[in-house]
This record gives C-alpha cells, sequence and structure tokens, in this order.
C-alpha cells in the first residue's frame, strides 16, 4: 500500500489533529470534483483556500467567485503569501498530480504538512458520523440521494459528493451542526482506507483500477479492509451477489439491499408510467413504505434508492423525508442526466458517465425499458488504455445492447499510450446492427447528418463538453420535422 500522507521533517507544520481547522489550505489538483468540496467545507470554516491546477475549468473558476485563490502555472513564485507560512497552512493534493510538479516540490521541501485529499476527508470522518459509500459503481447516485433525504430532515447533514448534486447546484450539502457526514468511498488508489465510517454502503465490487490493484483478489482484499474501518456499533450495508467477503468488528451489524433480489432491504412492487417509477421499500421487521416515486425514474436507480432510503432510515429519517427526498431528487450531473425528453418533436437526449461494462449494460437496459420501442443510439467513448485493455470483451458485449453505437478515439486522462489498443478492440466485436468510428473531432458533423429517436452520450470522458451543442444541434433537427409536417 501507498503511503498516504507525506511530511516534511520540518517541526513547523500545521496542527492536523480531529476538529482543528487549518489557518489556510493550498489544493494541488484544484479543480478535481473531490477536492473542490473540501475547499468549499474550509472556505465555509473561514479558512483561506487557495490552489494550483493546469488549465481554468467550470469548477475552477466557480471556486475562484467563492473565494479560492486559484493559480494555473506550475511557478512557485505565484503561491499567495497566505500560504507561505509551515506553521498555518496545511498542502493537500490528489494523486494523478505528478510527483515531480514544482508547486507540490517547493511544499515538500519547504516544510509543510502535504496529504494525499483521503487523509483530510477521512479526518473529517473520525468527528462525525460518517455514512460512507463505497462500490465500482453507483457510488456518486447513491451518496446524492443519502444526501438529498437527510439533508431536509432534522438530522441534516455535510456531504462531500463526487458528483454535483442537481438539487442544490453543488458537490457539498451543507448542515451547521449536523453530526452526519456523507462520504463517497473512492477505491482508487486505495483512498477509501482512510475513511472511519459509521454506516458503509458497497454498492458493487467490480473489477477496476486494475492498473492499482493488479487483479481482482487484490480488488476485492482492499474492500474487504475497507469494511474492517467501520466502526463498533455500525453498520455495513452490502448488494446482495458481491463476491466480497465482509470483514467487520465485533458489533458491526451487516444487512443485504437490492432491488430485485431479496436481501433484508429491497424493492417491492416495481412500477413504470410513461416515463414514471415507482416501488415499495421493503425492510428488516416488515418495514413497509409505499408508493415510493423516484424522481430520476430508470431502472439503475432503484438500487441505489434502497440502499440510500435503508442507510438515511438508520439515521433517523422519517417515512416522509424517504418520500420527499427520492421523490424530488433531481440525480448528479452527468449520472443519467435527461437534456432533452423527446416532447415537442425532438429527440431524446441522456448523458451517463457509465464507464464501466456494467454501468454501461445497465445504463442502455434502463433506456429500453424507459422508452419501448425506440431506436438508441450510442456515442461511448473509452476511459483509460488499462481499462479498455483490460474489459474489450465485456464492454463490447454490454454496448451490443444498443441499435446504433458510435464510438471515437480512447481519452487517456493519466495515461500514455499502449501499443495495440486502440477503440477498434472493443468496436469490432461490437454486435449491434449499425457501427462505426468517428473522431472526437468530427462527432458534431456525424451529428448533424443523422436522425436518432434517442441518443446517449456514455462513457467517464470529456464528451459531456459536446453536450450543449449537441443538444443545439438536435434541437433544430426537431423544428425542422416539425415545420415538414
Amino acid at each position: 500500500m501507498n503511503n498516504e500522507t507525506q511530511t516534511s521533517p520540518s517541526s513547523n507544520s500545521v496542527d492536523m489533529t480531529e476538529g482543528n481547522i487549518p489557518d489556510a489550505l493550498f489544493f494541488v489538483g484544484a479543480g478535481g470534483i473531490g477536492m473542490t468540496n473540501l475547499e468549499r467545507y474550509y472556505l465555509s470554516k473561514g479558512s483561506a483556500v487557495g490552489g494550483y491546477d493546469r488549465t481554468p475549468s467550470a469548477l475552477t473558476l466557480e471556486m475562484e467567485k467563492e473565494g479560492a485563490r486559484i493559480i494555473y502555472d506550475d511557478d512557485p513564485t505565484l503561491i499567495g503569501e497566505e500560504f507561505r507560512d509551515p506553521e498555518k497552512t496545511l498542502v493537500v493534493y490528489t494523486p494523478a498530480v505528478p510527483t515531480d510538479n514544482r508547486i507540490l516540490t517547493f511544499f515538500r521541501n519547504g516544510g509543510f504538512k502535504v496529504v494525499k485529499r483521503a487523509a483530510l476527508l477521512g479526518l473529517v470522518t473520525r468527528h462525525t458520523d460518517a455514512i460512507c459509500v463505497a462500490g465500482s459503481h453507483g457510488k456518486t447516485t447513491t451518496s446524492s440521494m443519502v444526501a438529498n433525504v437527510l439533508r431536509r430532515s432534522k438530522q441534516g447533514c455535510n456531504a462531500f459528493l463526487g458528483g454535483i448534486l442537481r438539487n442544490v447546484g453543488s458537490n457539498l450539502v451543507l448542515t451547521q451542526g449536523s453530526p452526519f457526514s456523507v462520504i463517497e468511498a473512492d477505491e482508487y488508489d486505495r483512498s477509501f482506507h482512510h475513511l472511519s465510517p459509521f454506516i458503509a454502503i458497497i454498492t458493487s465490487t467490480d473489477p477496476d483500477h486494475l492498473d492499482i490493484y493488479g487483479n481482482e483478489e487484490n480488488y476485492l482484499e482492499s474492500f474487504a479492509h475497507f469494511t474492517s474501518l467501520i466502526r463498533p456499533g455500525g453498520l455495513l450495508l452490502v448488494h446482495t451477489g458481491l463476491k466480497l467477503v465482509p470483514r467487520t468488528q465485533p458489533g458491526v451489524r451487516v444487512l443485504t439491499y437490492s432491488a430485485h433480489d431479496g436481501g433484508d432491504w429491497h424493492a417491492e412492487d416495481i412500477t413504470y408510467g410513461e416515463g414514471t417509477l415507482s416501488f415499495t421499500l421493503a425492510g428488516p421487521e416488515d418495514l413497509r413504505i409505499k408508493d415510493i416515486k423516484l424522481g430520476a425514474p430508470v431502472e439503475i436507480n432503484v438500487d441505489n434508492a434502497v440502499a440510500a432510503a435503508a442507510a438515511a432510515i438508520e439515521a433517523g429519517a422519517t417515512e416522509e423525508d424517504i418520500r420527499l427526498g427520492l421523490g424530488d431528487f433531481m440525480g448528479a450531473k452527468r449520472r443519467f442526466e435527461i437534456w432533452m425528453d423527446g416532447k415537442g418533436g425532438t429527440p431524446v437526449l441522456i448523458d451517463d458517465y457509465a464507464h464501466s461494462p456494467n454501468e454501461v449494460k445497465a445504463s442502455i437496459a434502463s433506456v429500453k425499458k424507459l422508452y419501448p420501442g425506440r431506436k438508441l443510439c450510442v456515442i461511448f467513448q473509452p476511459h483509460l488504455y488499462t481499462r479498455t485493455r483490460d474489459f474489450a470483451d465485456e464492454f463490447a458485449e454490454a454496448l451490443s445492447g444498443a441499435d446504433r453505437v458510435i464510438m471515437p478515439e480512447i481519452y487517456p486522462a493519466r495515461e500514455l499510450p499502449i501499443p495495440g489498443v486502440d477503440t477498434s478492440i472493443i468496436l469490432d466485436k461490437v454486435k449491434s446492427g449499425e457501427k462505426c468510428y468517428c473522431e472526437r473531432k468530427d462527432l458534431l458533423n456525424l451529428i448533424k447528418n443523422s436522425n436518432f429517436e434517442i441518443l446517449m452520450t456514455l462513457g467517464a470522458a470529456d464528451i459531456d463538453r459536446l453536450l450543449p451543442d449537441i443538444k443545439q444541434i438536435l434541437e433544430k433537427s426537431g423544428e425542422c420535422v416539425h415545420s415538414e409536417k
């Protein structure tokens, strides 16, 4: 396991004990979705917040408006004076930052306490009753659902989310004085091993991040270790059917959940209407909450809603809190986000962050169930060369559920190219009636010259940046069809 916290030998470093609020924090990799919720949190506590990122983004610009001082040049001379005192400044970084980053090197050599984001988030969990949601997929939506239920309950919560909860327009939910925190527990680089959950949810353990773990056995061992961190007296909610063997401490309850496959918590009477979805929540001791309507009405969200409701009820939420929080849940950005609903003669446009084979398969199945009889075209942008290489066959099988598949080049993120690994190792095996490769730069022209009933963009890459243009093109196409009638 990597050493998660790095501290310089100087004794002049900020106190990082529970309850202590640093005077100043500097975030290296400040534009990450998981960094900005911590930046917002410490801004709310009155700390000076600064940071560095390679390029401006919508998130970094928002943070600047909220009071963070962010620089975009890897030049230590640009660091503000308020972040130059090792006794007052805590430095936080993400694993995505290169080790030779000059700003990180400046702080490490200057006697500052330098910690990974995961270590700081772990500190938050140790002085709250933390509800931590882990899993290879489903964790952003599930943690967002828990937050949306609890934020309107008498308990409230402080939630650190891996996506923008559309109900509040932020990846941070704050309730002054709440004992509860809601944490998206990221398994990448074993970050979730820093957490101290009171309630833990494990949504899935499909192998991922094999560039870090090497094989499925190591991946499952990492989740087993995570379960050992749940405090005595706490609770583990684990999806039915996982290969995981929990390793909880004495006094930790273990309950199962699912949408369709039974479990201590499960859904019954799942009903689909015209764009609507409702179900009955069934729990221990014959608990029943009938006719829960999902604000984000897709099949894949029933699993997430059952887990979220179970955790929220354990935290003291009422039946009315559950109905409200799930009923008006708008979803997290890029999590089955409906950009166009197909009304007025236009196509349906949906964007989803799905980037593992099971997520892709579930997203496609959800669309087919929500809009029966309509043809679905999927634009899937693979994320990472290693993930594409390791799961090419599984991706091909999942994508074959669509009527048409369009694939641009692989988005490399932090990786260098791997010889022989490109889009074709997936696309050649896709069994859909229509399929094609299209470079990302040519996608908009292809869309202009195509007709769609449903268009869905999938993947963890940057295809979402094209969505405003895609929407504009599809709206115009709908206007043309309407005028011809």
